[in-house]
């Protein structure tokens, strides 16, 4: 089934005094009120002149479902970022999830979801035969799973520092940046 590459906040931990607090912390300077109101101009010449290790002390997480393409894009990107990803090695994957851009023209669309519909299908059909001809389950799943398309979705968390956070936005908002 054609879905939505989707991205969910699952949890977030820290905020500017974070960062602000763990920049003064070269200074071992006490956080008074005085310093409090001080904070946006400290993180703004923080950010502008690249002084970014106070940044990584906050973190965001993520539960992704993207295709392989865009998995590999996050892995391609990551600096300071943890990721698992559920496995085909491991899971049967009885969800047939894909993915197309929105910019393919609409000629292909229809050829390359009957070829993705099909290749779904030699994965299934492909465990179930290996399963019978006495492979293991477990093995049936490593090998099966090099049939799936490359637009197949998984599930991933991914978890950034602020910092790397910054960093992979910046590549993924690149006028060079692939659309998905």
């Amino acid at each position: 089934m054609r879905c939505e590459n989707q991205v969910k906040i699952l949890e977030f931990a820290g905020s500017d005094l974070s960062h602000a607090r763990a920049a003064w912390a070269s200074t071992n300077q006490e956080i008074t009120s005085d310093k409090m109101s001080r904070i946006p101009k400290l993180l703004k010449f923080l950010a502008e002149n690249e002084h970014g290790t106070p940044f990584e002390h906050s973190m965001l997480s993520f539960h992704i479902q993207g295709d392989i393409a865009s998995h590999i894009h996050c892995l391609k990107h990551r600096t300071g970022v943890s990721i698992n990803t559920e496995s085909a090695r491991y899971k049967e994957m009885k969800e047939d999830l894909y993915y197309l851009p929105e910019d393919w023209p609409e000629d292909m669309v229809d050829h390359t979801i009957k070829n993705m519909e099909q290749q779904h299908w030699d994965y299934h059909t492909m465990l179930e035969g290996l399963d019978e001809s006495g492979v293991t389950r477990s093995r049936a799943k490593e090998m099966a799973r090099y049939v799936l398309p490359y637009s197949h979705q998984l599930r991933w968390v991914m978890t950034f520092n602020f910092r790397s956070f910054m960093h992979f936005q910046k590549l993924r908002n690149s006028e060079h940046a692939q659309v998905e």
